[in-house]
């Protein structure tokens, strides 16, 4: 028996679905802006010459890197609480993204970091700069451009990432497209949509991050 494709059901809800979509971007802008923050503190930290600071850094790193992303937004939301740290479910959801994206900027911007000439450092002393003022005025700026691709990987990955939030009814895309498949019976058409959804969003995004790109690299 053959299947006819009705995607009726699916464009009335259509609503929703893009509800979803807007609540998974703004999911993913919060997580990155969050895990832009520790990834550059824990860079700092891993090139240190403190062992007491690269020590704590490295664990951190290793442990999120190798534990999946699942796994952690369920402790986080479940086992939390019985710690007496109770959180809502996108607050959750937002502060385990960020966390785990955290680690993995941590290891771009140390490449970064790693790539930028330590005659800067020295430049910077020379004209009677603080050590904060050359990170913030020189050297963080000029790690962001050696880091833009990675970075707008990073930016895709964690967008799509955010489809696991369905795991504690965070009502994103996947979420809403399950939700509607469910009510509609409608399998196929359902998750076609919600698929070329996340494909021209992310998509999107990509050609918003080349022209980042362009905008930023020094002529040579």
């Amino acid at each position: 028996m053959g299947y006819t494709l009705n995607f009726d059901a699916v464009w009335r809800s259509f609503d929703l679905l893009l509800a979803g979509l807007a609540l998974g971007l703004a999911l993913a802008f919060a997580a990155i802006l969050l895990g832009c923050v520790i990834g550059l503190v824990t860079a700092f930290a891993l090139l240190a010459k403190s062992r007491m600071a690269r020590m704590p850094a490295g664990l951190y790193v290793t442990i999120i890197r190798n534990t999946p992303i699942l796994v952690l937004i369920l402790f986080t939301y479940f086992a939390l609480p019985e710690l007496g740290i109770r959180l809502g479910k996108i607050e959750s959801f937002i502060l385990t993204l960020a966390i785990y994206s955290g680690a993995y900027l941590a290891e771009v911007f140390r490449g970064g970091l790693l790539a930028i000439p330590p005659g800067l450092r020295e430049a910077g002393l020379a004209i009677g700069l603080t050590e904060m003022q050359i990170r913030t005025s020189i050297i963080v700026p000029l790690m962001i451009r050696n880091v833009l691709p990675s970075l707008g990987s990073t930016i895709i990955s964690l967008f799509k990432d955010t489809s696991l939030a369905a795991a504690i009814a965070v009502p994103e895309l996947t979420f809403e497209a399950r939700k509607i498949n469910v009510e509609t019976f409608r399998v196929i058409e359902t998750w076609i949509v919600a698929s070329l959804m996340y494909v021209a969003t992310c998509t999107a995004l990509a050609a918003i991050m080349r022209k980042v790109e362009q905008r930023l690299t020094v002529p040579r």
